[in-house]
């Protein structure tokens, strides 16, 4: 078994079958840590004598013929973002250098409780709000294809660590193509799931019992290696946990073993007025004409009539106002609360509207970002793409898209640029459809060429 590269269910089946102890398994993954984080900067708490006592306890209980959980002692680490009782969560800002949780939030604690051993934090962005993971704390993370290149972020620690194999999966957030970015930047899969699907309690510090205002657009999905590591994950995270009164019932059905000839697939190689590199054009193009050759439906993207510019923007003021909420005082001129409720009618036309699109066909595939991992600069600068000057908040447009809109995206990874870096392209599909469209990936995943692992890991 090559334990670092091992997929998160074969580490969990190995652990069960007593083929592998929790105590390697985690041993291997610090070493791993040890080799490599000093250039990538992915994790940056790492509780190194806890995580071998929780292995210790995971090996016991399997010695005593417990049954084990579906994550019985396999190591992971967390985005520095969700709240972990006894270990400090910053979200990169130095007012919470010194904060540490009472209380593990709602997914961590599922997490655990399936066996999961927690061996450290993950960087981000500077209170995860930028698409570099870079921050006054712990600086900034590296892409490991490239070191001169940024990872991406929010979650871009969370993507590194994934890609480097320093963990198995990780868990991001995703308001703005926060997961689904970095996971193209790197080269692996990133689930964005339906909006209100996973709990969003204790996604970010709050040391002082502040109203919780991220309500809406944000998400939190996993980054694996592999697609069914990201369904297993998903399942176990999902759904009503008793904090967040947002979350809707909706059962999660298996992954379906689907055939390519049996898809309907539109694709989209760009949207209209949103800049793309052509390498990532032509891979969606020529994934597409690979689905057609082996016998699903394939057509272009019949794209619904919304001003997607327009939608970015109403989405960008939602944000701007729900962060309204949690400032320490009022705005002098607060938002009137008609305004409110005239964005979520606005809203909700878009959110119609795709899920009238999705009737038509079972995904969408289409970019991620405009560009392939970029080099390191400061946020705002312009980014080059196809040799132009492209403006920097455009960089996520194609996945903040379906943040607006609420509906399920997955990142895949589908091959290399002719600088040798990763594209990453976006299946979408309708609300709650996560299981089929993970089906879908898994299917495609034949063609596309899934993860492979950065030269020098």
């Amino acid at each position: 078994m090559d334990t670092v590269f091992s997929s998160t269910i074969e580490l969990a089946a190995g652990i069960a079958a007593r083929e592998i102890s929790a105590v390697e398994a985690l041993n291997a993954h610090l070493a791993q840590i040890d080799r490599h984080n000093g250039a990538v900067n992915a994790v940056v708490t790492l509780d190194r004598k806890g995580a071998v006592e929780r292995a210790r306890q995971a090996d016991a209980t399997l010695a005593r013929g417990d049954t084990p959980g579906p994550l019985h002692g396999v190591p992971f680490t967390l985005k520095d973002a969700h709240e972990t009782v006894g270990m400090r969560t910053t979200a990169g800002f130095p007012p919470f250098a010194g904060y540490v949780p009472r209380l593990d939030s709602p997914i961590v604690a599922r997490l655990k409780a399936a066996g999961a051993v927690l061996v450290g934090k993950t960087n981000v962005a500077a209170m995860l709000a930028d698409w570099q993971s870079d921050n006054p704390l712990f600086g900034r993370t590296s892409n490991p294809w490239d070191l001169s290149r940024t990872a991406g972020g929010s979650s871009g620690g969370a993507a590194a660590a994934v890609a480097t194999g320093m963990t198995p999966f990780e868990i991001g957030t995703d308001m703005q193509d926060s997961i689904r970015l970095p996971a193209a930047f790197c080269g692996v899969y990133g689930l964005k799931p339906t909006e209100h699907r996973v709990s969003l309690a204790g996604a970010f510090p709050d040391s002082g019992g502040t109203a919780r205002s991220v309500r809406l657009m944000s998400c939190l999905g996993p980054l694996a290696r592999d697609i069914e590591d990201l369904a297993l994950i998903h399942r176990i995270i999902a759904g009503p946990d008793g904090a967040d009164t947002d979350l809707a019932p909706v059962p999660f059905d298996p992954t379906p073993k689907l055939e390519l000839k049996s898809l309907r697939i539109a694709c989209a190689n760009a949207f209209s007025g949103f800049p793309v590199a052509a390498e990532i054009s032509a891979a969606v193009e020529s994934l597409a004409a690979e689905l057609a050759s082996v016998g699903a439906t394939v057509e272009e993207a019949k794209l619904p009539k919304l001003d997607l510019h327009d939608d970015l923007a109403e989405g960008g003021k939602l944000i701007g106002m729900m962060l309204e909420v949690a400032q320490p005082e009022p705005p002098d001129q607060p938002t009137p609360v008609s305004r409110w409720f005239a964005a979520l009618a606005r809203r909700d036309r878009s959110i119609l509207t795709w899920e009238r699109f999705f009737e038509s066909c079972d995904a969408l595939l289409c970019p991620v970002a405009m560009t392939t991992a970029f080099p390191h600069c400061k946020p705002g600068s312009p980014l080059k793409v196809d040799g132009n000057d492209e403006s920097y908040w455009m960089l996520p447009a194609h996945g903040a898209v379906f943040n607006y809109s609420g509906h399920p995206a997955i990142a895949i990874p589908c091959g290399q640029d002719t600088s040798g870096l990763p594209i990453g392209l976006q299946l979408v599909g309708r609300k709650w459809s996560e299981a089929r469209l993970l089906g879908i990936a898994a299917a495609i995943a034949t063609l596309s060429g899934g993860f492979r692992r950065p030269p020098g890991y």
